[in-house]
């Protein structure tokens, strides 16, 4: 018999100087948006309201994704890894646009392994 609360996540926020990886994919395709961070707070922040909170890096506080654009992700199902230090939420991405640079995902550049440049780069054209 499992008692309630007795398999409560505990992730260890303690590899990365108080973060973990979060890999955001969509719940629908399952395509890779973006990869944040999250602090302990972003993390029960994420838990308690349903909506994606990380942990800024650069400006060292919590962000609510969309809080500034309106693209929110709304979480649907979060998965954690083997060692409990990586977490993979799954997320409705309203407005369509994950990027701060205006598109869908953050992983819209591909790399040409042969030549080693960048290609499908649409923020190159015109330059």
């Amino acid at each position: 018999m499992v008692l309630k609360g007795e398999n409560l996540v505990k992730l260890d926020f303690s590899k990365l100087g108080g973060l973990v990886p979060a890999i955001v994919q969509d719940y629908t395709t399952g395509e890779v948006l973006m990869l944040a961070f999250m602090n302990q707070q972003s993390w029960e922040a994420t838990l308690d309201t349903g909506m994606a909170t990380y942990y800024s890096r650069s400006r060292k506080k919590l962000w609510k994704k969309g809080e500034t654009s309106g693209n929110v992700q709304i979480v649907r199902e979060i998965k954690i890894d083997c060692d409990d230090d990586t977490v993979l939420l799954k997320v409705e991405q309203t407005g369509g646009v994950t990027c701060h640079t205006g598109q869908r995902s953050c992983f819209y550049r591909s790399i040409d392994r042969k030549s080693k440049e960048v290609v499908n780069d649409p923020d190159a054209r015109g330059k």
